[in-house]
């Protein structure tokens, strides 16, 4: 995908009946499907279904079975609930008859109450740091063929790591990892699609911040990774027209599973939303 209208057309559904919807997939360099991909289609799914005057305010997700990026994904939609002030959905994959991810997504009406959010860290701006593509670009010949490979992907996605590791030197470092966001174009004005696209970038980069503390041991390309479960909170409403601020950390890692969270927010400091993810983090024997 070039730029982010092949995202939005990705993640837009076809409608097969009522409460059910039929997607595709493509690949990020995985014969799996991404899991950033069916979590946000999945959303694109429960937000058809609900009333058009509450929005997203949270999501929490089961990753159950690889998906098959050859074929299709059925999403069916339980309307759980529409009560006086929130709306419950909860969305099912389905490929091959078998279900693969699970989804619950609360709606909310906007409602006045209280406000106060963390501060943004103190990290360098977007505009003197190397994208991936850059990087990819510049010193393709010098990264091991593995992530020559993954960072030569074409993404609807724009990523500049505040932290810029050396490949080469996969000593071990805290856990901890700032990422700046940009789509590749621009998206409509449509608050659904905002939110969509960005549950999509959320999976990125969330889960690989969890080797972080193991240097050589977890080095690219010798870990089997997997996403077991996905939960995001959309706190304030956002277009996603510029850079936003990935702040990720990963305070716990046992027993093959590693446990990250993150914060996304806007370059004026605004928490727009939060991330948790468990997923699979086995060295590969």
């Amino acid at each position: 995908m070039k730029d982010i209208k092949e995202l939005i057309n990705l993640l837009d559904l076809e409608k097969i009946e009522e409460n059910i919807f039929r997607g595709q997939s493509t690949s990020i360099g995985s014969p799996r499907v991404f899991g950033g991909q069916v979590l946000a289609q999945a959303l694109n799914a429960a937000i058809r279904t609900a009333p058009e005057d509450r929005y997203v305010h949270s999501l929490h997700a089961y990753f159950i079975l690889p998906g098959d990026i050859e074929q299709a994904i059925i999403f069916n939609v339980d309307r759980i609930r529409d009560g006086g002030s929130f709306t419950t959905r909860r969305v099912m994959a389905i490929q091959k008859g078998q279900p693969i991810f699970l989804m619950a997504v609360s709606f909310q009406l906007v409602q006045e109450g209280f406000d106060h959010h963390v501060s943004m860290p103190n990290v360098s701006g977007p505009e003197h740091l190397v994208s991936w593509d850059d990087i990819a670009e510049k010193y393709s010949e010098h990264l091991p063929e593995n992530l020559r490979r993954f960072l030569n992907i074409e993404r609807p996605i724009d990523f500049k790591p505040v932290e810029l590791e050396n490949p080469a030197l996969p000593g071990k470092r805290q856990p901890f990892r700032h990422v700046w966001m940009k789509p590749k174009g621009e998206i409509p004005d449509d608050r659904g699609l905002h939110q969509t696209a960005l549950a999509y970038a959320s999976d990125y980069n969330l889960l690989t911040t969890a080797l972080l503390p193991h240097g050589n041991e977890a080095s690219f390309g010798n870990v089997q990774l997997a996403s077991l479960d996905h939960a995001m909170w959309f706190h304030r409403d956002f277009r996603w027209d510029d850079w936003v601020l990935y702040a990720i950390d990963s305070p716990s890692a046992s027993n093959a599973r590693g446990f990250t969270r993150g914060n996304i927010f806007t370059q004026d400091g605004r928490l727009i939303a939060s991330v948790v993810q468990e997923g699979l983090v086995r060295p590969k024997r």
